[in-house]
């Protein structure tokens, strides 16, 4: 058996990546051989093909932040022919992995791979900024940005499911999906802190800003007292030349000079990968989190935002499209 991955060999466009067959790798002590059934395409891999995400590896290398999958192979005989999800960071881009079997979430029934795919990363970012950093109670209201997007999407559920009332920013295009997703839509291409402000006079109790750059600060004016920011991107930069590492930095000084302020307002950036160097915790509280996630997607109270599958030898097709601004949700690559 080979194992089919997809390579980023530089900076290129989509259509350079390459398909590529290397020999199945086996298991070691303590792993576990994957067979991926769905991996997704998400900002960061947007980011990582202009070199632009903040420590990305050099050039070539195989991307891909988190995968759904069933093990065909493990130490433990006990994990065989079970369905794991597990966050990788890179690497997902493939037909077969080799993972730690202390990375692997259980996906129970009632949710195909597609669909738990597209609650892994997007689920644990949206779960920990809600939750374990703003932690937003019932009642509250929030503003998202990018409501219509990966993150923004399960954001906007996982807070309609707490109790908490959600504005959103989105395209024109996508206002009805902010509001079938039980959001007060705004138009992102207008004047946002306008908008806001008509619908939230005294300010918002949180703000989820993954867009970065000068609108930041528009985010952190828009917190009523005893609010937080959650900056947990900058997109708005992706395309900017020079050092892919400066803007994350400025934006993260920025944060900290804001939460030094005597202003009752908090500010954190939030990485997924924060508190790893405590690898036992940072295992236990990613399994709590997308745990809970799965448990209300079975339930009923998440549905799967699933913008397109596509094989995943179409990886460059896949890419282009996730890029083009025209999907609501996420799009999954399927081996």
């Amino acid at each position: 058996m080979t194992v089919t991955e997809i390579v980023l060999p530089g900076l290129v466009e989509p259509d350079g990546l390459r398909v590529e067959h290397r020999d199945l790798p086996r298991p070691g002590a303590g792993e576990v051989l994957l067979r991926v059934e769905a991996t997704g395409v998400s900002f960061a891999e947007q980011q990582m093909r202009r070199g632009k995400y903040y420590d990305q590896p050099p050039f070539p290398f195989v991307p891909g932040y988190d995968v759904v999958g069933t093990v065909l192979e493990a130490a433990d005989p006990a994990l065989t022919g079970r369905r794991v999800a597990a966050l990788t960071k890179t690497g997902g881009w493939r037909s077969h992995l080799v993972l730690p079997a202390a990375d692997l979430v259980p996906v129970p029934d009632g949710l195909d791979a597609a669909e738990a795919e597209t609650f892994v990363v997007n689920g644990i970012t949206a779960w920990q900024m809600l939750h374990r950093i703003a932690k937003v109670e019932a009642g509250a209201t929030i503003l998202v940005h990018g409501a219509s997007g990966g993150v923004g999407t399960t954001l906007v559920q996982l807070a309609r499911a707490a109790g908490i009332e959600v504005i959103g920013t989105a395209s024109a295009r996508n206002a009805g999906v902010v509001t079938a997703l039980g959001a007060t839509p705004v138009d992102y291409r207008g004047d946002v802190p306008a908008q806001v402000r008509a619908l939230a006079p005294r300010g918002v109790d949180a703000v989820f800003d993954h867009v970065g750059g000068p609108g930041i600060a528009d985010s952190f004016r828009l917190l009523a007292p005893g609010g937080t920011l959650v900056a947990y991107g900058s997109a708005s930069t992706k395309d900017e030349p020079g050092n892919s590492r400066l803007p994350v930095l400025k934006l993260f000084a920025r944060l900290l000079w804001w939460t030094a302020l005597p202003n009752r307002r908090r500010a954190h950036f939030y990485n997924v990968w924060g508190g790893k160097r405590n690898l036992p915790r940072f295992r236990a509280r990613l399994a709590e989190d997308l745990t809970a996630v799965f448990d209300l997607a079975v339930a009923g109270k998440l549905q799967a935002q699933v913008a397109a599958r596509i094989p995943l030898t179409d990886a460059g097709k896949a890419l282009a499209l996730a890029e083009s601004g025209t999907v609501t949700g996420k799009v999954v690559l399927v081996p």
